[in-house]
C-alpha cells in the first residue's frame, strides 16, 4: 500500500473523512502528479494538527504542539543553522546524552534527518509537527521575528537593486502596505512572518534568486498560491513562458512603467481575493 493511500485510511479510521472521499482524492493526487496530504489540505478538507496525528501514525512517531512559545538556548539552536530549519520545516527541540528531539513537519525526509545526524554525531528522535508551528518557531527563536496577520492589501517587493526597489515601493505604497527584502532568503523569511498576499520578485539576486524563492513559496501549503509576479531585465518570449511554467502568476520586464505594475498588481490581488473566498 502506497504512502497516499495509507494518509488517507488513517483519516477514515478516525473518522475525518469518507472513503469514498478518500478515493476521489487519492484519484485527484494521481492526476496533478500531487502528495494526497497537498491536495487534502488544499481542499480544506483537513486540518494541520489532523495533518501532523495522522502522519505521526502513519510513521509511529510522537508529535510536538505549541513549542514556539518556550525558549531554547543558544547552544540547541546551533546544531541546525535558521536557513536550514526554515527551509525543512524542521527545528530542534531538546539535546540530551547525543539525542536530539527534532520537530519535522514530513517525518518521511529521512535525507535531512540522516544529514544532521552525521555532521553532529547525534541520534535524532523525530517529532511531527505542523509547518506553521515549526515556522514560527523558527522565526522567532532564530530571527527574533514575529507572526503577523496583515489588517490591509500588503505587497512584497524582492529587488537587490536598491535603487529600483524604492522607486517600486513609492510606485504602490499609495495604495498598499508595502514590504521589501533585498534578497531571496530574507524574502522568504519575509513571507512566513508578514504574510503578504502579493509577491514581486527580481529575477537574479544573491543567496536565493527569483526562481529558488518560487520553488520555496510553492513547496509550502500555506504560500503556494500567494501569487508571484517576476520582474526581469531579460524580455523575450522564451522568458516569460519560462517563468509562468514554473508557476509565476505574472512577468513584467524591466523598465518598470507605473502603469503596468499597478495593473499587474490589482489583478493579483483580485486573483488572490477569489482564492481566499473560494477557500
Amino acid at each position: 500500500m502506497d504512502q497516499g493511500n495509507r494518509l488517507g485510511n488513517i483519516f477514515v479510521e478516525q473518522n475525518i473523512l469518507s472513503a469514498k472521499t478518500v478515493e476521489r482524492v487519492v484519484a485527484i493526487a494521481e492526476r496533478m502528479h500531487k502528495r494526497v496530504a497537498d491536495v487534502l489540505e488544499d481542499m480544506g478538507l483537513i486540518t494541520c494538527e489532523e495533518l501532523a496525528n495522522a502522519l505521526a501514525i502513519q510513521y509511529k512517531r510522537k508529535t510536538a504542539f505549541n513549542f514556539a512559545r518556550y525558549s531554547f538556548n543558544q547552544q540547541l539552536l546551533d546544531i541546525i543553522p535558521g536557513e536550514v530549519a526554515l527551509e525543512n520545516h524542521i527545528f530542534p527541540l531538546k539535546l540530551e546524552e547525543g539525542r536530539l528531539a527534532l520537530a519535522m513537519a514530513d517525518p518521511g525526509n529521512n535525507r535531512i534527518v540522516d544529514n544532521i545526524a552525521v555532521n553532529n554525531n547525534l541520534t535524532i528522535i523525530p517529532y511531527v509537527a505542523t509547518r506553521k508551528e515549526i515556522d514560527m518557531a523558527v522565526c522567532r527563536h532564530y530571527f527574533e521575528m514575529e507572526s503577523i496577520e496583515p489588517s490591509q492589501k500588503t505587497v512584497l517587493i524582492v529587488e537587490d537593486d536598491k535603487l529600483l526597489l524604492t522607486i517600486l515601493s513609492h510606485m504602490l505604497s499609495g495604495d498598499y502596505k508595502v514590504y521589501t527584502a533585498m534578497d531571496g532568503m530574507q524574502a522568504y523569511k519575509d513571507v512566513v512572518t508578514k504574510k503578504p498576499q502579493v509577491i514581486l520578485t527580481d529575477k537574479e539576486m544573491p543567496k536565493l534568486d527569483g526562481y529558488g524563492l518560487m520553488d520555496a513559496l510553492t513547496n509550502m501549503h500555506e504560500t503556494r498560491n500567494v501569487p508571484v509576479i517576476l520582474i526581469s531585465g531579460t524580455s523575450n518570449a522564451d522568458v516569460e513562458a519560462e517563468a509562468f511554467a514554473k508557476g509565476f502568476f505574472d512577468f513584467i520586464s524591466k523598465p518598470v512603467k507605473q502603469i503596468t505594475l499597478l495593473t499587474r498588481v490589482k489583478r493579483a490581488f483580485d486573483f488572490y481575493e477569489r482564492q481566499h473566498y473560494l477557500k
